[in-house]
Parts: C-alpha cells; structure tokens; sequence
C-alpha cells in the first residue's frame, strides 16, 4: 500500500483484531457508536424453549442468580459466538443461524410445535417476532438489556468505515454523513441500514468480526 489506509471501527476491537489491521499496515481509528447495559429482569412465564439473538442478552442472562435453571431447556440462537458462549455455559443449543431470519423460518418449519420466550434488547428487529407470531407459534418476550446510540463527530478522514449493527449505522449517520468511504458491514441486516445511503457496502460473508477484518485485508492488499 502506497499510503496508509484509514479505517474507522464504530466500536472498540479486541487487542486480537487491531494486531490484524495493525499486521496489515492501517491506521485504525476506533469508538464506540452504541452502549449496551443489562437491564432488570425476572424469570417469569418461560416457555420450553428459548431463543437468543446475541451475545449481550446471554451475558445479561448468565448474571442473573437463577440462570442455572434454564439450562434444562432447549435452546435456538442466532450467531457462531453466541452459540459458543452459551454451550459453554451449559445450555443445550439445538440450532443456530448467522441471521434471525434464518432462524425462524427453521422454528416455524421443524419446531413449530414448541412454545418460546425470546430473551431481547430493547432496539431488536422485528423479524423473528413476527415470523413466529404470524406462524401461530406460542412466543413471549423478556427484555434483558437495553442498547443506547452514542453519536460521535469523527473529525478525521477515513478511507473505510466498519459497522457491526443497524444501530451503529443509525448513531453514526447522527453526526456524520457518508460519501466515498467504503463500508464494511457483518451483515446483511446492516447493509440493508445503508443500502439508501451508499452503495460502497461490502458484506462479511460470516457475520463476525473477524470475517469484517478479513474482507479489509483482501480489499485492501
């Protein structure tokens, strides 16, 4: 690369992957575009099964004192780390998608027949819902952690912007506009939130982190 190429991460990156961008010889400038916190809640009115669509609302769960005992249910969720992080804590995963809509068109063909609660945040997408509620499956909702927008102005230019959330999308476009940066998105449900801003949008083909940094390195190389 004649000159460094500047990237912007709307959320702060582990040690790991700044060390792939820094390998890969660009500058990073890193903030967090959204704030997530766990929220209140009580184990009430569960049904058999349950459903996660992230990671945060597994760590809100997981902190809370009588967790252990949904450990005897099934369990469905959306994302790789998120089915990682609860089979690691002793949750029976018996299916996982890269995206919710994937999920439940899987619940409404093959387990339609079970009941489900839904452990949510507070700006979730309305896709999974009303899939299963439209199928006539039995679902409730229990909202375990809130995400907030935390617009920034980003003073320096950026060759390439990276988002991980329609959220991130929404807090960025608050302070900042986008004209020829290429955006680099976890996927499609994030694309989508820019599809009517730009079309410089280049899609992870895994919805992880790791697979937005890596389509960096081979855009880029």
């Amino acid at each position: 690369m004649a000159k460094s190429i500047q990237i912007l991460s709307t959320k702060i990156l582990s040690p790991l992957q700044k060390e792939e961008l820094k390998k890969g010889g660009f500058d990073l400038i890193e903030a967090d575009f959204i704030k997530t916190e766990n929220k209140p809640f009580e184990f009430k009115n569960l049904n058999e099964s349950l459903i996660f669509t992230s990671q945060n609302a597994v760590h809100s769960v997981l902190s809370h004192p009588d967790s252990e005992q949904l450990k005897k249910k099934n369990v469905y969720c959306v994302g790789l780390k998120t089915k990682s992080l609860l089979s690691d804590n002793g949750f029976n995963v018996v299916a996982y998608t890269g995206y919710a809509s994937d999920l439940a068109e899987i619940i409404t063909l093959i387990y339609r027949n079970e009941s489900y609660t839904f452990f949510s945040g507070n700006l979730r997408r309305d896709t999974l819902p009303n899939a299963l509620k439209d199928a006539g499956i039995q679902l409730n909702e229990i909202q375990v952690y809130d995400t907030s927008l935390q617009p920034q102005k980003i003073k320096a230019p950026v060759d390439a912007i990276l988002f991980f959330s329609p959220s991130g999308v929404e807090s960025y476009l608050k302070e900042n506009t986008i004209k020829k940066e290429v955006c680099f998105c976890i996927g499609e449900t994030t694309a989508e939130a820019l599809s009517k801003i730009t079309k410089n949008i280049i899609v992870a083909d895994q919805p992880t982190v790791e697979d937005v940094i890596e389509d960096v390195i081979h855009e880029y190389k």
